[in-house]
């Protein structure tokens, strides 16, 4: 197991916490977040596990309006980490797709090995927990993955090698997440010229009305 000299310090850091909290998550400025991320350890290791149990509490965490608002939270449905200084191919996910299901994963060394030619985007932009300023714009990704993965399962404690096939939105979550392990942000995909430019193979999410 190796880890460089600054991933020591956070990971020390890290283990000493109960719960992450927003002010623990690096912003846009940090060169961190525009380095690449190494492989984790498979099996991984108890610190890969601790971080990725940080993260996805903290998605958790953000969902619930009293621990929000009492540690100042910025809700999220997604978390890399690199987010948090850690530069390993890992990240979870917590979302509802367009139809209201709930969707919780925690990715393990991540790739992408087909996509759609079509592609989708959410009409109000993206936003990231490590971006913490608007960014007017349209980010265009595959509207279909299929990625080879590996999932861990926090209850029964088991690794699992398997492949996801994501459409959507949860397809749009997991490549802004998948950019992350690779040093890119979503504002680094928006049209520079058209920032607001919508290709004729991209569509945009339609999320279900929910009942009031």
């Amino acid at each position: 197991i190796c880890y460089n000299k600054q991933e020591v310090i956070f990971m020390n850091d890290l283990i000493k916490k109960d719960m992450l909290l927003y002010s623990d998550i690096i912003k846009d400025d940090h060169p961190d977040l525009r380095q690449k991320s190494l492989p984790a350890n498979i099996p991984l290791s108890n610190e890969e596990i601790n971080v990725l149990k940080l993260m996805n509490d903290y998605l958790w965490n953000s969902y619930d309006n009293e621990i929000v608002e009492k540690y100042k939270l910025r809700p999220g449905v997604g978390l890399a980490a690199p987010q948090i200084g850690i530069l390993k191919k890992m990240f979870c996910i917590l979302a509802y797709d367009e139809k209201g299901d709930f969707h919780n994963y925690c990715i393990i060394n991540p790739k992408i090995i087909s996509h759609s030619e079509e592609k989708t985007y959410l009409e109000t932009g993206e936003g990231c927990l490590s971006v913490d300023k608007t960014v007017n714009g349209l980010v265009h990704r595959y509207r279909r993955i299929k990625a080879s993965v590996y999932l861990y399962d926090f209850e029964t404690q088991e690794l699992i090698s398997t492949v996801l096939k994501l459409e959507g939105y949860l397809a749009i979550i997991f490549q802004h997440e998948y950019d992350h392990l690779y040093g890119k942000l979503f504002y680094d995909r928006i049209n520079k010229e058209n920032p607001f430019f919508i290709p004729e193979n991209s569509h945009p999410v339609i999320f279900s009305p929910q009942d009031e």
